[in-house]
């Protein structure tokens, strides 16, 4: 064992979750040689140290789609856009007011912030041990590299599109710093452009990652091909997808495949494209990153998106005859209320009409709007009620219900069920798996990489190849074809919709595109405010209020509109 005098010396903490934890001593007078416990000078001695230091970036990735039970989690998927409100409690819920919540003080803010700069840091740590380790061979050091500068770039990525110009760090932090000052976005997107094309090109290609989960080229060349969107950089964002599309053997899926189940009767390709167990099948051709939740592993993740998307129609209270409206499953000799076809959803993320219904409307037989894939029809289920097995109507209770809001905002709407695992649970049986699952979760998949090339043969104005491919996605659906004449950035906004919804961050969407406020004012209806007041400058979040504090020796300049 070693003496630490501790009189003199600031402790720094910096983890890599799960596996590693390193504590980095700054000292003023006294110098130590750690034998005895890992420290940042002796924590990577080896290629196997570098692989525990990427499978802790996984984890800290994986922590942003999946792992914990986190409303925020869902604000850059769809909270408080144009895409849906906070249901449970559209008044004072979670993003029901931009004024409120998104101010210099509050934790979701300062959450966001932290999160994406533990990537950029754990993610620098790595890099320079890579570089200060003996490698047998260049080509296992440069596949690292861009394994680890792809996860850099995600960090990155986050951060510039939601506060604009950050801090631009590419070493690590070994001692406490105060003076940090906020660099141009160009700077950013720079790294951003070089960490990618680095991966691009030094990543394993498409069947030859080490295992599921594990990044390729092709998710480094969808990441770059929307970098070079957010410059207006349009024939390489056009290059990049292209590479994608045509380069490592990705396809959609267009016919059924993998686990087949049929509880609806209208289940299809895209239906199977989000059953459990499909994710990572080889004949997948669609999938490019998929983030992996084992539940039978050490640090496995589960997924609440049915807790999130889903109604709480078990809720809802009794039939028009006065019976309990849903019975749910007999478990150990009772009923529990809860469907295991629906689980236990608390309807945190309440679709917004556009995509609920106005997104549908000029073609309501889309292959996406089918039963299976969006329930719209809920039925009651009491044998003792002459209502058992009947479409729940709120018009059969002739205006009798106490809470018509809670009807339509938490106890019955549609259902995306690519966010549902029917039947297929594996903890909490008595309440059908508590609004939880297992299923992975695509970061990326081909669907979009076509989307994203549509935007970029837009910007070029193109609007005949934009339609090309928008088309290849709607064809899958079987849905109605658009023309050159129909494209146009509201309608891939719309495509983005119906093909992407509870996938895409699109908050992150809609801040590239400087459409955030215009399109949060036009179509989030949360009946208790509309629009969720949300201001002019509120494109961009703003930089935590404790971060400027704590950064004593330069000046963090806030973003305009929240001094």
């Amino acid at each position: 064992m070693k003496y630490i005098d501790k009189s003199n010396c600031i402790l720094k903490k910096v983890f890599l979750p799960l596996l590693l934890i390193l504590w980095v001593a700054s000292c003023e007078s006294l110098e130590e040689i750690p034998l005895d416990f890992v420290a940042a000078s002796n924590a990577f001695e080896t290629s196997g140290d570098i692989e525990t230091g990427a499978v802790g970036l996984y984890s800290l990735t994986r922590d942003w789609y999946s792992n914990h039970d986190d409303k925020d989690k869902f604000v850059y998927v769809a909270l408080g856009t144009d895409e849906a409100y906070y249901g449970e409690d559209p008044g004072g819920g979670t993003m029901s007011n931009w004024d409120v919540d998104i101010v210099p003080t509050t934790s979701r803010t300062t959450e966001y912030w932290t999160k994406a700069f533990d990537i950029v840091y754990q993610a620098n740590i790595v890099l320079d041990a890579i570089e200060n380790i003996e490698w047998e061979s260049e080509d296992d050091k440069n596949s690292y590299l861009g394994e680890i500068r792809f996860f850099r770039a995600f960090g990155y990525r986050i951060l510039v599109t939601m506060w604009g110009d950050v801090p631009l760090i590419t070493e690590p932090v070994n001692t406490p710093k105060t003076d940090f000052v906020r660099a141009d976005s160009d700077e950013i997107y720079d790294l951003l452009e070089s960490d990618l094309e680095f991966a691009a090109a030094n990543l394993p290609v498409r069947g030859e990652e080490a295992e599921p989960g594990r990044l390729t080229q092709g998710a480094a060349w969808h990441m770059l091909s929307e970098i070079y969107l957010a410059r207006d950089k349009f024939q390489e964002a056009v290059d990049a997808a292209t590479h994608v599309i045509d380069d490592y053997g990705y396809s959609l899926m267009t016919e059924r495949f993998g686990s087949q189940t049929n509880y609806f009767g209208t289940e299809n390709s895209f239906y199977d494209l989000f059953t459990m167990g499909n994710h990572n099948l080889s004949s997948n051709t669609e999938a490019i990153w998929v983030i992996q939740n084992d539940p039978d592993v050490v640090g496995g993740g589960r997924y609440s998106g049915e807790r999130a998307f889903g109604p709480a129609y078990y809720r809802m209270g009794n039939t028009p005859d006065g019976f309990k409206a849903i019975l749910g499953e007999l478990y150990n000799g009772s009923y529990t209320g809860y469907s295991d076809t629906l689980s236990r959803p608390v309807a945190w993320v309440r679709p917004t009409t556009y995509v609920a219904y106005d997104i549908w409307a000029d073609d309501w037989n889309d292959g996406r709007n089918t039963e299976a894939n969006i329930k719209r029809h809920f039925y009651f289920d009491n044998p003792d009620s002459e209502y058992d097995g009947q479409l729940i109507d709120w018009a059969l209770y002739d205006g009798s219900r106490s809470n018509p809001l809670k009807d339509t905002t938490q106890y019955i709407f549609p259902f995306f069920m690519k966010a549902a695992s029917p039947l297929d649970h594996y903890l909490d049986e008595a309440r059908s798996g508590g609004g939880y699952n297992h299923k992975d979760l695509y970061a990326m998949r081909l669907g979009e990489t076509y989307l994203l090339r549509a935007e970029a043969y837009l910007g070029l104005g193109n609007q005949a190849m934009a339609a090309a491919d928008i088309n290849v996605v709607r064809a899958r659906a079987n849905a109605t074809l658009c023309t050159a004449d129909d494209v146009t950035i509201d309608y891939i906004l719309d495509e983005r919709a119906r093909e992407l919804y509870t996938e895409e961050w699109r908050m992150l969407t809609l801040m590239r595109l400087g459409v955030l406020v215009e399109r949060v004012r036009m179509y989030n209806d949360n009946p208790e405010n509309p629009g969720l007041s949300i201001q002019d400058h509120q494109n961009l979040f703003p930089i935590p209020q404790t971060e400027i504090d704590l950064n004593t020796g330069a000046t963090l300049e806030q973003n305009p509109g929240y001094e």
